[in-house]
């Protein structure tokens, strides 16, 4: 975006990450990794300018962001990064919203700050959607913390597959591992593009932007969870959904079942806006 309030140049792009009592150590690596990937993509000549909205929904010591936010992402031209406060925990769709209805030049990134990109990510997710107009958002190769793979492509869930993915121990699992594998979409090849995908997560979501802005961002009946499968399933509409395995992340989030009873109950409301709106699923 351009202060002036002059038209960003279509190589642009804008991103954003809302935050919610952050671990600043991870915090620290995701906008590290961020830079890192916006200035390889600038070199390169696919991103001519940037913007980076932090959008703080509630945090223990903003100074200690403001700082970590101007030490990595200031001091360069092209680059522009703003903090948003004062709106309160509005949710984790509302608060991207907040900054997608300003957005400006062709793309838009929506991030979790508990990512990490590889260096290329964002040059590989450019080019892509330069290459291939009929898709309007990019998914990508994604692992953990510890090293290991994340299925983060989706089919349309059933209440079954939910109740035991988010909160059933291994065990009770177990016996139900094709059916929640076949939700996950293990049967995607690792590193071959995939298109038709459903449902796409949250944590790295490469879109067009005026196809975001369309779109009206996220619904605001969300409040946290399901938010980025109601944009997934409202952006099919028009546009492709591709999973690119050139464009890698790591993702060090957690799932519901991890973070007590008030995330469930989140949760499990989400779930419930979810199946009003998209059809109901028991099996």
């Amino acid at each position: 975006m351009n202060p002036g309030g002059a038209e960003a140049p279509q190589t642009a792009l804008s991103v954003s990450l809302v935050l919610f009592r952050p671990d600043l150590a991870v915090l620290r690596s995701t906008l590290r990794s961020l830079r890192e990937a916006l200035e390889q993509a600038q070199r390169a000549g696919v991103v001519g300018a940037a913007r980076v909205d932090i959008v703080d929904n509630g945090s223990t010591d903003p100074a200690a962001i403001d700082s970590l936010v101007q030490d990595i992402l200031g001091g360069v031209p092209w680059l522009a990064a703003a903090i948003r406060r004062g709106h309160g925990n509005v949710g984790y769709g509302r608060g991207h919203d907040l900054a997608i209805g300003e957005a400006r030049g062709s793309y838009y990134l929506i991030l979790n700050p508990d990512v990490v990109l590889e260096p290329r990510a964002i040059i590989e997710a450019a080019r892509f959607l330069e290459t291939h107009p009929t898709v309007g958002l990019v998914t990508p190769q994604v692992h953990n913390g510890q090293g290991g793979r994340e299925y983060l492509c989706k089919r349309h869930p059933s209440l079954m597959v939910l109740a035991l993915r988010g909160f059933a121990p291994s065990w009770l699992r177990r016996p139900f591992r094709r059916r929640l594998h076949h939700y996950e979409m293990r049967d995607l090849p690792a590193d071959e593009v995939a298109l038709g995908i459903p449902i796409a997560s949250g944590c790295f979501m490469f879109v067009r932007r005026e196809l975001l802005q369309r779109l009206g961002g996220f619904s605001p009946e969300y409040f946290l969870y399901f938010e980025d499968f109601d944009l997934s399933l409202r952006l099919r509409r028009l546009a492709d959904i591709a999973y690119v395995p050139h464009v890698r992340i790591v993702h060090v989030g957690g799932y519901a079942a991890a973070k007590g009873w008030a995330h469930r109950r989140m949760f499990v409301r989400s779930a419930a806006t979810f199946f009003r709106r998209h059809g109901w699923k028991l099996w």
